[in-house]
């Protein structure tokens, strides 16, 4: 499998679970042994996404799969190790969804990542083509997850629809509203600061936050399930109402 070009999980994965083999073994059922003979994850990984192969072979590994990704990370490599065997089936998808949505790569094998475990820890050891039915779980539910937060870009000239794109203007101001959720302690107020409209693409919500002095308000929130909000961002451009 070619290394994606962006630093994030999956790069990291692949790096670190290339060469391990950590136990206990995937067996492969070829028909020689009933209990089928040991096979390295290299092997193991090529035969899943080897349409040529025995389909029942390529069942058998990934029900062993789903039953290493649910042993004790502590004492095993296996609950990471099988995030590598699913690689080269979301990798596509992540660069899809990147592209379509203009996402940040990292977000996107996060969600990738996680939405495949669930589906593997929703696979029982009678799933019928369980291979088939976590990838595209996974793959579904992440489009599905992005779809939902698509940001929306509300602009006030006919000429950004027609293809010029927004902040290109040296000379424009964007403006964003910081509207931090309510706390128990009371109602936080709410934070507006204007950006130069040319430094506005490319600059992710992390660099903006530690440049607005908001890393240790965005960092603060413990996490508490997916879905979770800790605030509200827009971004508008300022002028004729702003």
């Amino acid at each position: 499998m070619t290394l994606p070009p962006h630093p994030g999980i999956f790069t990291s994965v692949e790096r670190r679970y290339a060469e391990r083999n950590p136990a206990p073994e995937l067996r492969l059922i070829d028909g020689s042994d009933p209990e089928g003979v040991p096979v390295s994850m290299q092997l193991a990984r090529r035969t899943l996404y080897d349409r040529s192969a025995d389909p029942a072979a390529r069942t058998a590994l990934w029900h062993q799969i789903a039953e290493r990704g649910r042993l004790d990370a502590d004492r095993s490599d296996w609950p990471c190790a099988v995030v590598w065997m699913g690689l080269p089936g979301l990798s596509r998808t992540a660069s899809r969804i990147v592209r379509s949505f203009r996402a940040e790569r990292q977000d996107v094998e996060a969600e990738l990542v996680t939405c495949y475990l669930e589906a593997l820890a929703e696979t029982g050891a009678h799933t019928s083509d369980p291979g088939g039915r976590i990838l595209r779980s996974a793959c579904s539910r992440t489009w599905t997850a992005w779809r939902s937060v698509r940001p929306e870009l509300a602009v006030e000239d006919v000429e950004y629809v027609g293809g010029r794109s927004p902040g290109t203007g040296t000379g424009e101001v964007w403006q964003a509203d910081y509207d931090p959720p309510a706390r128990p302690s009371g109602l936080p107020a709410g934070l507006r600061v204007t950006v130069p409209a040319h430094r506005v693409e490319g600059v992710r919500i992390g660099a903006l936050a530690q440049e607005w002095g908001l890393a240790g308000t965005a960092t603060d929130p413990r996490y508490s399930g997916r879905g979770h909000r800790v605030a509200t961002l827009s971004l508008r451009r300022a002028g004729r109402n702003g």
